[in-house]
């Protein structure tokens, strides 16, 4: 039976951040993609909280949590995340995060390391000097409010291609949309870290898992974003790491394919000789 879910804001001094918790035991704090929000994880947390007390986060300026008064840091949402656990009560747990999730699940690594247990790090891209201009030129673009409304298709026909279902892409395009009209803050914030990134992350010292949806680096190299092999600058940062990969349907891995995700998670989580 899945356990029930239920949503919380945490109260900060740049507004309100919106958490789902459930299940109960070890906690495993889940932070989602770019420009999505927890929904990400709506249908996995059921399934995790089975086991552990699963929390998922949305950042600030996306989904139903507030838009900060600055430009948040990769480094400033690591900070929120150590704000949700205080609140929590939590002193230690597992994180996994996707795509910008992941940068800051590895800056909560090696910024606060008494803090993480085991790290979960999903699709985290190696942007370089290149990417890092590319994702400035998206921030720059914004998503623009147009008066005729054709941005409301235009979203809609950029997520069909690949999510794989109508419900599926409605779900994203709301989370799309609750971002147009303010900055691109998780763009701003992973194009000024990602170069900073391999230095950063090599100072984790706790047990990594690393996923990848291959049909997922091959959309971000399609878009000229990153190579592919780009992605292996993690596994180099953190040679201690695992690597599990997925195919077909991992574009939205977390929604597309949620009990294969789940498996390896226990898994790793569940292993004490990793």
């Amino acid at each position: 039976m899945n356990k029930p879910i239920k949503r919380a804001f945490l109260d900060t001094e740049d507004g309100q951040i919106l958490y789902r918790i459930g299940g109960e035991g070890e906690p495993l704090l889940l932070l989602h993609m770019n420009p999505r929000s927890s929904d990400e994880y709506r249908e996995l947390m059921p399934i995790l909280a089975q086991n552990y007390c699963v929390i998922a986060m949305d950042f600030m300026g996306f989904g139903d949590s507030d838009k900060p008064p600055k430009l948040y840091s990769v480094a400033d949402y690591a900070k929120t995340v150590i704000a949700l656990l205080d609140e929590l009560g939590i002193e230690k747990t597992n994180i996994m995060g996707n795509h910008t999730g992941a940068f800051v699940s590895g800056e909560v690594a090696a910024a606060y390391p008494e803090r993480v247990n085991k790290l979960i790090l999903c699709n985290v891209a190696g942007f370089g000097e290149a990417g890092k201009v590319d994702l400035m030129r998206r921030f720059d673009e914004g998503f623009v409010i147009q008066e005729d409304g054709s941005y409301l298709m235009e979203r809609w026909l950029a997520r069909a291609r690949y999510v794989g279902s109508a419900e599926l892409n409605h779900r994203w395009v709301l989370d799309d949309l609750k971002c147009f009209g303010y900055p691109l803050y998780a763009v701003w914030a992973v194009g000024n870290y990602c170069i900073e990134a391999a230095e950063r992350f090599s100072l984790i010292k706790s047990p990594a898992l690393i996923l990848w949806g291959i049909d997922d680096v091959e959309e971000f190299e399609r878009l000229g974003l990153a190579l592919a092999q780009d992605r292996y600058f993690l596994s180099q940062a953190l040679p201690h790491s695992k690597v599990v990969e997925f195919s077909n349907g991992t574009i939205c891995m977390m929604n597309q394919i949620p009990e294969k995700i789940a498996k390896t998670v226990f898994e790793f989580l569940d292993s004490a000789n990793f």
